[in-house]
């Protein structure tokens, strides 16, 4: 069985290309104004230190993970339950507000449906047209 495996790029076929690309911006950097050029200055500093981190890392993330193994993180059953236990206290909160909000929602109906069966006015007047004119008159 022929398997072939993409190597990347080598770093020193990586750096043979950034010069060209950094001679490339650089011929016209003299025709910028000062305070440009100093901004792209300083935008390369940065970046050639964010190359250097990002170098190290990768390197170090291969040795750890082995052959195509993912790393262990070493969690015993109850390292497991703990990670779990948030999302589970989690969703029983939600279930709580849930239940607690309709029980109150319910009891506001009821209060609603308690004051008007103890009314001195029947329930059937609030609809009647004539009821609305008395309120709007004002008598």
């Amino acid at each position: 069985m022929n398997v072939t495996t993409h190597t990347p790029a080598t770093p020193r076929l990586q750096d043979r290309f950034g010069w060209r690309v950094a001679a490339r911006l650089s011929e016209g950097a003299e025709q910028l104004p000062r305070d440009i050029a100093e901004r792209l200055r300083a935008a390369r500093v940065r970046a050639t230190a964010q190359r250097k981190r990002e170098i190290t890392v990768p390197v170090r993330a291969h040795a750890l993970a082995g052959a195509g193994r993912l790393v262990d993180e070493g969690l015993s059953l109850w390292g497991r339950l703990a990670s779990a236990l948030p999302g589970v206290v989690l969703a029983a909160g939600l279930v709580a507000i849930h239940l607690i909000q309709n029980d109150l929602r319910a009891y506001e109906l009821a209060e609603v449906d308690a004051a008007l069966l103890t009314d001195d006015l029947p329930p059937a007047a609030y609809t009647d047209p004539g009821f609305v004119r008395f309120l709007q008159s004002g008598d």
